[in-house]
């Protein structure tokens, strides 16, 4: 692919991935907040689990627009795919937000393990945020000093 420039194209890379993580910030509050309530046994405003549907729905795509833009960057830019650490860190990222996403629509009834699974994933997720974010970081000086 012959473009001109990726700088739009990492800028808005950089906006995703700050909104991203600031969702996260907001899923991890509204979700201790339904912990909070369901330990104390009060109930909980019906606003609260739709905001958490609703922010995680969003950092979804987010995520999968950055995987678009990576692909699609990394491919223009590079020609091949798997350059850096950032690839495995990146893919990572996906799969542990589609395995949160997955496992919460399954929370419900008997199903108490999926609870388990989707905050273990989003402790494991809270590692992947960073490690892509500090290989993120590595990719853009590398293209920064390219140009």
């Amino acid at each position: 692919m012959d473009l001109p420039s990726f700088l739009w194209l990492w800028k808005i890379a950089a906006w995703s991935m700050g909104l991203s993580l600031f969702a996260y910030l907001l899923l991890a509050i509204t979700g201790s907040l339904i912990f909070s309530s369901r330990q104390s046994q009060t109930p909980k405003p019906q606003w609260l689990r739709l905001s958490h549907y609703t922010i995680g729905s969003i950092m979804v795509g987010l995520v999968l627009l950055l995987l678009g833009i990576g692909i699609v960057g990394t491919i223009g830019h590079y020609g091949k795919l798997g350059h850096s650490g950032h690839f495995i860190a990146g893919w990572s990222v996906v799969v542990l937000v589609l395995v949160s996403a997955g496992s919460a629509t399954q929370i419900r009834g008997h199903r108490h393990w999926v609870r388990g699974v989707h905050v273990g994933t989003n402790i494991a997720l809270f590692l992947g945020l960073a490690w892509v974010s500090f290989t993120g970081w590595q990719v853009v000086q590398k293209f920064l000093s390219e140009s």
